[in-house]
């Protein structure tokens, strides 16, 4: 690892005359807006055996001749019936690990094994289909289950598919509820596949922890017991995840036996060169997200307020794109928000010449299915030179060859960093990442530590199978498929009693003394008549529908997750797609219709919200330096009170305008501290102070949250008030983001100590005299960052931290 830029001399024309891109770096390396680049060597491909060396046939329609160490591991393991969880690099191989089986079993005779891939999108699915198709396999019918399917087209595949490739929401909703439709394909059922795993975090994560404990109970009805094949990129722990998921013992390969060519990965601090004030709306907006992509934090808001600032991500990004592609390089930018992707695809543009402009385009979630399948294509065939995206595409679809990688802030975890790095420098070209850093917390950190970049492991995801709004309602799905007995027991341990009786009392279900299909003790059977799945969403918890975005006449926008409309789509709000600003009319959230028109470029809108806790209940509290910590469930209320129109260019203010929406409430589960007055005292800290004082530690500590527990600053949100009245005292409270919570508060609860301790080093290690995105302020902050102040918090800190006495 080198910690400086590449030497001229060490970055030659590659193989096969394909320009370097490292050698970007040449022309920046006096800028000194790069602070530093790491240097990854290639790393020489081990090749290996399986026990029993597969039929040639198999090697021949896969095209290969020899393994990968890893390749061969996972194949040993699937034929000895053992689950695994294959996580290694992109590009590595990984779908031949449960290509190779698949294929044995289509040529082992007939009737043939069949086998169900689960992709987490229809893009992912549809990729695999055309990667099965070319196998060419006889015997083996691949075909894609999904919504776009015909009642004709699903007829057939229930009849003749041996793989079935589709994802979580037709799985729960179109094949296990209709389960004796799919008999002889479940009985068959030899291989389960559960590809990009890393995915599966948070309440989506939890939800199909769910659905595959309700597969296994089918395919046992039927008589089949598949074997569960989990592929990742780079993630911790992968093997716990695994079996979180799937409720049984799983083998983690992850020495990665793939051949890798040698990487760049710069880091770029746009704050390292003075510029004029840029508009807080340039590049500090919040994020935008949409089914792959981040979760909103429940005190998500407006942007720091506009003012003096150093540099401009965003506008860096496009810079960097743009020399990317003039050096006839194909570049991906990613984006952290939905707004961020098209400000800056359009900023690209404006660098590039025309013919060049028109190779570059912008990608996220919320475009319909059409444009991103076009864009998809485009991507693929080499037509596109860039294209600037949402975490939309950091999956591992099959884009080609890509050279340069640009990141337009850090985003938010170890794992997903090398996740979106490993998209460019496939079949073994050099390649280059750029960090662009953003203004907050942890960007700021990895720009004062940046060789932790590749020294931190990745982070392990975290699911809460737990969660009352994720358990119950898929309880209520697994008893309209088959009534639930005492011998359910082992797919929810501890759960499966308390759930059931829970169900009951809600009329949800009804319990019968006995039932033909099953010969011994009571059965819960679903008490109602249609498939409760329907009602079940997989990506939120208390899932609030989808709300449409559309013009007068009716043409279709996009779409807004129901949760979101009131802070992305409230009437007057500038919405932003495809580089074009639309302004709200109307919000109907009943309808769940936005009417949008055409409007001025010049503005942009942030939307102002107040937030209130309430403390539900404790489980659980410990020491915390001289204060405590506690842990339990907390219902959050925030309202949407108003919000405020600035100039694009300058960020003046020019209208703050009320608005009247229904509150929305979260109950979820939280971290808080309290703090006795007697420490503020001892901080030197006035009573008109202490507000700023708690706000500021608050939004501190949530920016640099991501470096102990499994999340990003948009799966927490936060609240602070200087007398709250469940606890009596002056109160910060960090919560999980979704209804139930995803488990990231009870992190947060044990790595408290380590985290108020890194709070600190980033409010006393920042050189602004009042506060800025790197220390205090928040993206995502309703109340506009204010108030805030950071002397008091970092005075605070310290007293909280001192040894007593």
């Amino acid at each position: 690892m080198s910690l400086a830029p590449p030497a001229p001399d060490a970055t030659g024309p590659p193989a096969g005359g394909r320009p370097d891109p490292r050698r970007l770096l040449d022309g920046l390396a006096g800028d000194r807006r790069l602070v530093t680049a790491l240097e990854l060597p290639a790393a020489e491909g081990r090749t290996a055996s399986p026990e029993r060396p597969l039929d040639p046939r198999v090697l021949a329609a896969l095209g290969v001749s020899s393994l990968w160490s890893h390749q061969a591991a996972a194949i040993d393991a699937i034929r000895a019936h053992r689950s695994v969880a294959v996580a290694t690099g992109t590009a590595s191989g990984k779908s031949l690990c449960y290509q190779a089986p698949i294929v044995e079993a289509a040529l082992r005779g007939d009737p043939p094994a069949t086998a169900l891939a689960v992709f987490p999108t229809k893009a992912l699915a549809q990729d695999q289909l055309r990667a099965l198709h070319a196998l060419d396999v006889p015997g083996l019918v691949p075909a894609a289950y999904d919504g776009d399917c015909t009642p004709e087209e699903r007829t057939w595949v229930r009849a003749n598919a041996s793989v079935v490739l589709t994802n979580p929401e037709m799985l729960h909703q179109g094949i296990l509820p209709r389960h004796d439709r799919w008999a002889t394909f479940l009985h068959r059922l030899e291989h389960v596949v559960v590809d990009e795993l890393h995915v599966l975090r948070g309440v989506f994560g939890s939800h199909v922890a769910h659905l595959l404990r309700r597969l296994r109970r089918l395919c046992a009805h039927y008589g089949s017991d598949p074997t569960f094949v989990f592929t990742s990129a780079t993630i911790g722990e992968p093997a716990r995840l695994a079996g979180d998921l799937c409720g049984l013992p799983v083998l983690e390969i992850t020495d990665d036996g793939a051949p890798r060519g040698p990487r760049t990965l710069a880091v770029w601090d746009p704050g390292a060169e003075d510029v004029a004030p840029v508009a807080a709306g340039d590049d500090a907006d919040g994020l935008d997200p949409d089914g792959l992509e981040a979760d909103h934090g429940a005190d998500d808001g407006p942007p720091p307020p506009a003012g003096p600032r150093r540099g401009s991500t965003h506008r860096d990004v496009a810079m960097l794109t743009a020399l990317a592609v003039e050096a006839d390089l194909r570049a991906i930018a990613f984006c952290r928000s939905r707004r961020g992707t098209e400000v800056v695809a359009a900023d690209v543009a404006r660098h590039l010449p025309r013919r060049l402009a028109e190779a570059v385009r912008p990608y996220r979630a919320g475009y319909l299915v059409e444009e991103r399948r076009e864009i998809e294509q485009q991507l693929f065939s080499g037509e596109l030179r860039g294209v600037v995206a949402t975490s939309a595409l950091e999956l591992g679809i099959d884009v080609g060859g890509l050279d340069v990688c640009v990141l337009d802030g850090f985003p938010g975890t170890i794992a997903s960093l090398w996740q979106r790095v490993g998209r460019a420098g496939r079949d073994e070209a050099p390649s280059l990442a750029v960090l662009v850093a953003g203004d907050d917390q942890l960007d700021q950190w990895f720009v004062a530590h940046p060789e932790e970049l590749v020294r931190r492991p990745p982070e392990p995801a975290v699911v809460n199978p737990t969660n009352p709004h994720v358990l119950l309602p898929q309880l209520a799905c697994a008893a309209y498929e088959l009534p639930l007995t005492a011998e359910d027991e082992h797919l929810w341990p501890g759960l499966l009693d308390d759930g059931v009786r829970r169900l009951v009392l809600a009329d949800r279900l009804r319990i019968r003394p006995r039932h033909r299909l099953r010969r011994r003790g009571p059965v819960a059977v679903w008490a109602g008549k249609a498939p409760p799945a329907r009602q079940v969403g997989l990506r939120r918890g208390g899932d609030a529908g989808e709300v449409r975005i559309a013009t007068e006449d009716g043409t279709l926008i996009g779409t807004v997750d129901g949760g979101r409309a009131p802070r992305q789509v409230h009437p007057g709000a500038v919405y932003l797609h495809r580089g074009r600003p639309f302004q709200v009319r109307s919000l109907d959230l009943d309808e769940g219709e936005a009417l949008v028109e055409p409007c001025d470029p010049g503005t942009y809108t942030q939307p102002r919200s107040t937030t209130e806790v309430e403390v539900l209940g404790q489980d659980d509290h410990a020491p915390l330096g001289r204060t405590e910590r506690w842990l339990g469930d907390v219902r959050i209320t925030t309202q949407v009170v108003g919000y405020r129109r600035r100039h694009a260019r300058t960020g003046a203010l020019l209208e703050s305008v009320p608005l009247d929406l229904p509150p929305q409430e979260l109950t979820t589960r939280g971290v808080w501290f309290t703090v006795d007055p007697a420490l503020l005292h001892a901080a030197g800290i006035a009573p008109d102070a202490v507000p700023g004082a708690l706000h500021a530690v608050e939004h501190a500590a949530i920016g640099i949250l991501p470096l102990f527990t499994i999340c990003d600053r948009w799966d927490v949100g936060g609240v602070s008030t200087a007398l709250q009245a469940d606890t009596g005292l002056p109160t910060i409270v960090i919560h999980d983001a979704v209804p139930g919570g995803a488990g990231i508060a009870e992190l947060a609860f044990a790595a408290a100590d380590e985290l108020l301790v890194a709070t600190l080093e980033v409010v006393a290690g920042c050189p602004c005299e009042a506060g800025c995105p790197s220390c205090v302020q928040s993206p995502k902050c309703g109340n506009g960052n204010e108030p805030l102040d950071k002397a008091a918090a970092r005075a605070l800190l310290e007293v909280l931290l001192a040894a007593p006495g």
